[in-house]
């Protein structure tokens, strides 16, 4: 489209990529997590699949480097995005549901974010079963948004004598580390507000597409979020 309806580019200017680009990538440890559900009986899974459907599985999805090798090569540093052709790369809301495989799940109910919602001490509350006053305590600034350390989350769900809010505390952990994470070790406050949504029976789907598409889109030569992992893109 910017081609076709014109942008900022100087005429007769044509984009090359750079001869040499290394691809560094970090993300959450997934091993504390895995070894909470690996503690888990049955019973307990049990109740999480039929509220959250096979998100656990995201923990042992790999992530492979060289992926991103080849991705590389589709950098436009002239538009600072990826930009792949006439290639047909968009999952479907279908596929995206098939994996998580969630019976609660309407399709037809979409999740988009009101207006007015509760803060997020307030949603944070409500998901934790937490008080005002420790989870207060617990939350941090991170920039210009708030957040809550995993270590906090972890010690909720080893400790919390109600089994539903550990699985509630569970999912929210990787929604927060997995799917969209944001700093390091730390939940964002944005997560929660999806989160806090999922109890309406709301698709998270078109939301996880949109992040992923957003950063798509947007990569800079710089470390930035990416779903599952910070990628740094360096040319030279």
């Amino acid at each position: 489209m910017q081609r076709e309806k014109g942008d900022s580019l100087v005429e007769g200017y044509v984009s090359e990529l750079w001869d040499f680009t290394r691809v560094s990538v970090t993300q959450n440890n997934f091993q504390e997590l895995k070894e909470i559900w690996d503690q888990w009986n049955n019973e307990v899974r049990q109740l999480f699949f039929s509220n959250y459907g096979d998100l656990p599985y995201l923990l042992y999805m790999k992530v492979d480097n060289r992926l991103f090798r080849a991705l590389a090569q589709f950098w436009n540093p002239a538009y600072s995005c990826f930009t792949f052709g006439n290639v047909d790369l968009v999952p479907t809301i279908e596929k995206y549901m098939a994996l998580l495989r969630c019976s609660k799940i309407l399709v037809d109910k979409v999740y988009s974010k009101a207006v007015n919602t509760p803060t997020f001490l307030k949603r944070l509350m409500n998901i934790t079963g937490m008080s005002e006053e420790r989870v207060t305590a617990r939350i941090k600034q991170n920039g210009d948004s708030k957040c809550i350390p995993w270590k906090n989350l972890k010690d909720l769900i080893l400790a919390h004598p109600n089994t539903r809010k550990k699985i509630d505390v569970f999912a929210l952990s990787i929604y927060g580390l997995v799917v969209f994470p944001k700093t390091l070790r730390h939940v964002d406050e944005t997560v929660t507000d999806l989160f806090d949504r999922l109890e309406k029976r709301v698709t998270p789907v078109p939301t996880i597409l949109a992040e992923t598409f957003r950063s798509l889109h947007f990569w800079k030569v710089d470390k930035v979020l990416y779903r599952v992992f910070f990628l740094k893109v360096i040319h030279h």
